[in-house]
């Protein structure tokens, strides 16, 4: 057993690595990782530093769901699967992109982790698995919620109901990964696709996040109105003057994410009170 923490945190360039770590057991995920990385998630979303995050196991696994080697617990499921529907609600709600970068198995609730993150790159060699019905439980870590929606009921259904092992190239035919790089690429494509994002307006990568994740169930009205409350708050940001000069000079922009609303007195849409 090491003495190293369950949950690594490191930081380059703007981007935060969060490494599960119990690679003895496939990184599968018992209370003091949970709350590791409840705790983990929770302080990268305060950090403004952090323009993006890469969710990744160590030891050649992702996460190969909740620990169940240590029996049921005592305590009740409702309490136990409180900080993992915090964990869930943090992933899809955190106001930076989110990677998963999986190798080897990702499976039951460590899959939906990787699923509720916003881009997923996996190796060839991943395996995923809705494992849940193969030990008498149902969906959970909001898997319920994002299957549907990614793959549609019918396709739900069949990787809840069956819990078949699905490779990489199976689950990026079915939306559930968004590139397959191979095992000697991988550190190298997520490091150049964080730093794409670190690059991008914070802001506007906020409300777009936002805003896409709001909108599947949302009406064309609530989202047109969801819209212009974002572009409000993207227009009040130096990135869209700065974008808007970069353009004209031909050159990449810098985005800072620093609020400039202009100072003065409003106009009241040309009228006066």
């Amino acid at each position: 057993m090491s003495d190293q923490p369950v949950l690594l945190s490191s930081d380059i360039g703007g981007v935060r690595t969060l490494t599960l770590n119990r690679p003895h057991r496939k990184n599968a995920i018992d209370e003091e990782l949970w709350t590791a990385l409840r705790d983990g998630l929770s302080d990268a979303g305060r950090d403004h530093t952090v323009r993006a995050i890469v969710l990744t196991g160590a030891g050649g696994a992702f996460c190969s769901g909740a620990d169940i080697s240590k029996g049921v617990s005592s305590a009740h499921p409702l309490y136990r699967m409180r900080t993992l529907s915090e964990v869930a609600l943090l992933l899809h709600e955190l106001p930076v992109p989110t990677i998963a970068k999986v190798s080897g198995v990702a499976v039951g609730a460590g899959w939906n982790l990787a699923l509720g993150c916003d881009l997923m790159v996996a190796t060839p060699q991943a395996r995923f698995s809705q494992i849940f019905a193969r030990r008498g439980l149902s969906l959970d870590c909001g898997g319920s919620w994002l299957l549907p929606k990614l793959v549609g009921l019918q396709q739900a259904k069949r990787l809840a109901l069956l819990a078949e092992t699905i490779d990489a190239e199976e689950a990026r035919a079915l939306n559930l990964v968004t590139w397959v790089v191979s095992a000697k690429e991988i550190d190298a494509f997520v490091a150049d696709l964080g730093a794409r994002l670190v690059a991008g307006a914070s802001i506007a990568l906020a409300q777009n996040k936002a805003l896409l994740n709001e909108g599947s169930d949302r009406t064309m009205r609530d989202a047109l109105a969801g819209e212009a409350r974002a572009q409000a708050v993207n227009f009040a940001t130096a990135d869209v003057p700065e974008a808007y000069a970069a353009f004209a000079e031909k050159r990449e922009p810098t985005f800072t994410g620093r609020w400039a609303a202009p100072s003065g007195r409003a106009d009241n849409g040309g009228r006066h009170a």
